[in-house]
């Protein structure tokens, strides 16, 4: 189960509401540095913008793909360890907005954590070290450290040991 606080709304569904959980002001800015940081090819660039201005905590050796989409409105949130890869077009949610809520949870990731392309990650997942999500998955909940998972919603297809994956075996995750 993921982990996320609730916050139950009256009136019209909560994303109508969504400037009484955070400013515009923090929305427009996140928003504009989330845009430079998805199409920046630098890496370095785009580290500095997620935990500078966005809040991030982002591990050394950490590289975020183009494209990916981190939550506008809640990214400080968001942790990631060292020497993780997060593929293409990935999404990295922290918040939901429903019909009578809205939740809030932390995303976790890991060390030496592989996230395959078009993969979204919603709000309260913790993905454990050393973990690869295939690419396309949808991850609804928290994955062990040294544990392949993929598909939507996410399964488990295989665990290793620590420190046993090879890169052939990321190359096959990423393209399945």
């Amino acid at each position: 189960m993921r982990n996320v606080e609730r916050y139950p709304v009256e009136g019209p569904n909560a994303l109508w509401q969504m400037y009484r959980t955070v400013s515009r002001f923090k929305a427009v800015r996140n928003f504009i540095a989330i845009q430079a940081a998805r199409y920046c090819p630098e890496l370095t660039v785009k580290n500095w913008i997620y935990r500078n201005i966005l809040g991030m905590k982002v591990g050394k050796q950490t590289a975020f793909a183009l494209m990916v989409m981190v939550d506008v409105f809640f990214p400080e949130r968001i942790e990631v360890g060292d020497n993780t890869i997060i593929g293409y077009n990935t999404t990295i949610l922290t918040h939901e907005y429903l019909i009578k809520e809205y939740r809030l949870g932390t995303v976790k990731i890991g060390s030496n954590v592989m996230i395959g392309a078009n993969s979204t990650i919603l709000p309260g997942v913790t993905i454990g070290d050393n973990a690869v999500i295939a690419a396309g998955s949808v991850v609804h909940k928290d994955v062990p450290a040294n544990t392949f998972v993929g598909g939507n919603p996410i399964r488990e297809i295989r665990r290793t040991d620590a420190g046993e994956h090879k890169d052939e075996d990321k190359r096959v995750m990423l393209r399945s």
